[in-house]
C-alpha cells in the first residue's frame, strides 16, 4: 500500500523572485546555492506578466540551465526548485515546478515537504474526476485550487491549503502574482528577502547572500503571502498550531551559512559539538569531522575538549551526498568514492570521529574502516544528533522503520556493527541546549522521540512501519 509515499520523501529547495528584470538568472544562482538540498532534478518557471514558461530536467542546476536554456526564460518573476532523489519517485514528470495551463490562466507550483494525507486527498479528487499527471503530492494542491469554487486566486489557495496535512513550503505563481505558503507548524524553513524593489523567497537565507538580497523575515506558520506589483499582503490561511521546525535542518540539511529562525546553522552545530565534549569526554589525540555537515560540530568538540582538530577525512567534491542516493547499493558505492582518510593525520593516533547522524549505519561503518585502514589505533564515534529511531513523515528520506539501525538496536549493538571503539549520541536535552532552548517546544523531534506534531494517517503508518 502507498507505494508512492516513500518515493516522495524529499527534502528539496525552493526559490522565487518577483519584480526583477533578471528573475531567471537570480533564480539560477539561488538554486545553485540550494543544490545541497536536492540533486535529482531542477526547474525554473518564469512569468512575463502574460504567460508562464518553464524549463526543467533531471540533473544538476548547471547541467540543466545551459546558456541556450536560459535564453528561453524571459520575464520579471520566477520560481525554481531543486529536487531530492529518493527511491521510486523519480522521472521527468515529477521534476518541479509543476506547470499547468487552462482557459482561465496558468499556474506553477514548487513545494518543499511531504503531505501525510495525500493518499486520501487523491482518492477524493479522482472520485470527482481529477486525473493526475505525476506521482508527486505537489500536484494535489493544483487540483484542490481548481475545484475550490472561488473566483479569486487568493481564496482558492487559502481554501486548498487548509485541506493539506503535513509539512509544506509552497511557491504558487500565476501570471500576475506570487503566493508563498508555509504549513501551520512551520516544519520547513522559508524566508522572505528583498533586492531593490524586488522580492525574493528562499528555503535558506544563504541564497539571499548569493544573489545580494537582504533578509526581511521568516514566513510564519500558517501564513499566505501574496506578492504582486502592488506589494506584499500577508494573510493567515490557518491558525498557527504548535510551531515545530525540523531539527534536522540544523543538524544536517541546511548550509552552515544559513540562519533558521535567527539561529546560525554553523553556530548551532558548533554548540552541539561543545555539548558532546561535555557529555562524552574521550581521551584521544585528534578530532576530525565527516565532511561537510559535521565539520562545525567537530570544531566545537575539539575546542571544548582541548584536543587538536585535524582534517582526517577528505571529501571528493564531485560526488553527491550518499544520504540522498536512491538505493543501498549506490549509497555503499558512494561512500567509497566520496571520502578518503588522511594517513599522515590519523596514523598511530586515537581519533574522535564526529558525524551528524547515523541512519542505516552503512556510511559510519565504512568511514570507521577507512580511518583504521589508514592507521588509526582507535576510532571513537561521536554523533551530534540523538539516535534516529522513527521514520520522518515530513519529507526526509529516513525510509521505513526497519531500515533505521537505531529503531531496534542499542547503542552498544550499533557500536559493534560499525566497528567503533566507542559510540556516543548527543542527548535530546543537549541538542536543545545547543539550540539555545530549555525544552523541545517549537521543534519537531519525531524521528528521535516518535512524538509527531501532526496526525499521521493509518495508511501512511502502515507503509512506513512495514515489517
Amino acid at each position: 500500500m502507498l507505494p508512492e509515499i516513500k518515493g516522495l520523501n524529499e527534502e528539496c529547495g525552493i526559490f522565487g523572485v518577483w519584480g526583477h528584470k533578471d528573475a531567471a538568472q537570480l533564480t539560477y544562482y539561488g538554486l545553485h546555492s540550494l543544490q545541497h538540498r536536492g540533486q535529482e532534478g531542477t526547474g525554473i518557471v518564469v512569468s512575463d506578466g502574460k504567460k508562464l514558461k518553464g524549463v526543467k530536467g533531471e540533473g544538476l542546476v548547471a547541467e540543466i540551465f545551459t546558456t541556450e536554456a536560459m535564453k528561453e526564460l524571459t520575464g520579471t518573476s520566477a520560481i525554481g526548485h531543486v529536487r531530492y532523489a529518493t527511491a521510486g519517485g523519480g522521472g521527468y514528470e515529477n521534476v518541479q515546478p509543476l506547470l499547468f495551463h487552462s482557459q482561465t490562466g496558468s499556474l506553477a507550483l514548487a513545494h518543499n515537504g511531504n503531505l501525510v494525507n495525500v493518499n486520501s486527498l487523491k482518492h477524493q479528487l479522482e472520485a470527482q474526476g481529477s486525473i493526475f499527471q505525476t506521482s508527486s503530492d505537489t500536484e494535489v494542491l493544483a487540483h484542490l485550487m481548481k475545484r475550490s469554487g472561488y473566483s479569486d486566486s487568493k481564496d482558492r489557495a487559502k481554501n486548498a491549503l487548509s485541506m493539506l496535512k503535513g509539512a509544506y513550503a509552497y511557491l504558487i505563481m500565476t501570471e500576475t502574482e506570487l503566493m508563498v505558503a508555509l504549513d501551520p507548524h512551520g516544519l520547513r524553513p522559508l524566508s522572505l528577502g528583498s533586492l531593490g524593489d524586488a522580492y525574493v523567497v528562499a528555503s535558506e537565507t544563504c541564497a539571499f547572500d548569493v544573489v545580494g538580497a537582504e533578509y526581511i523575515r521568516d514566513i510564519r506558520p500558517g501564513e499566505l503571502l501574496i506578492i504582486n506589483d502592488q506589494g506584499v499582503i500577508s494573510e493567515q490561511f490557518a491558525v498557527s498550531s504548535t510551531k515545530a521546525i525540523c531539527t534536522m535542518e540544523y543538524i544536517y540539511f541546511s548550509r552552515p551559512d544559513s540562519n533558521i529562525q535567527g539561529i546560525n546553522v554553523h553556530t548551532a552545530r558548533k554548540n552541539m559539538g561543545k555539548r558532546m565534549a561535555m557529555e562524552a569526554p574521550i581521551d584521544a589525540d585528534v578530532v576530525t569531522g565527516v565532511p561537510d555537515s559535521s565539520i562545525s560540530a567537530a570544531i566545537g568538540y575539539a575546542e571544548a575538549a582541548g584536543i587538536p582538530y585535524e582534517m582526517g577525512l577528505i571529501k571528493n567534491r564531485y560526488v553527491g551526498r550518499t544520504f540522498i542516493q536512491p538505493s543501498q547499493t549506490l549509497r555503499e558505492q558512494g561512500v567509497k568514492m566520496k571520502l578518503s582518510a588522511v594517513r599522515g593525520v590519523v596514523e598511530g593516533k586515537r581519533v574522535i570521529m564526529v558525524d551528524d547522524s547515523i541512519v542505516r549505519g552503512t556510511t559510519s561503518r565504512r568511514i570507521v574502516n577507512l580511518l583504521k585502514e589508514a592507521g588509526a589505533t582507535e576510532v571513537h564515534v561521536v554523533i551530534s544528533s540523538p539516535p534516529i529511531k522513527n521514520p520522518c513523515f515530513y519529507g526526509i528520506d529516513t525510509s521505513t522503520k526497519e531500515e533505521l539501525i537505531a529503531s531496534d538496536k542499542s547503542v552498544e549493538e550499533i557500536r559493534e556493527l560499525i566497528g567503533a571503539d566507542s559510540l556516543t549520541f548527543i542527548s535530546v536535552e543537549g541538542m536543545m541546549h545547543a539550540l539555545g532552548q530549555e525544552g523541545t517546544n517549537g521543534y519537531c523531534l519525531g524521528c528521535f522521540t516518535g512524538n509527531y506534531p501532526t496526525e499521521i494517517y493509518p495508511d501512511t503508518l502502515q507503509y512506513y512501519y512495514q515489517k
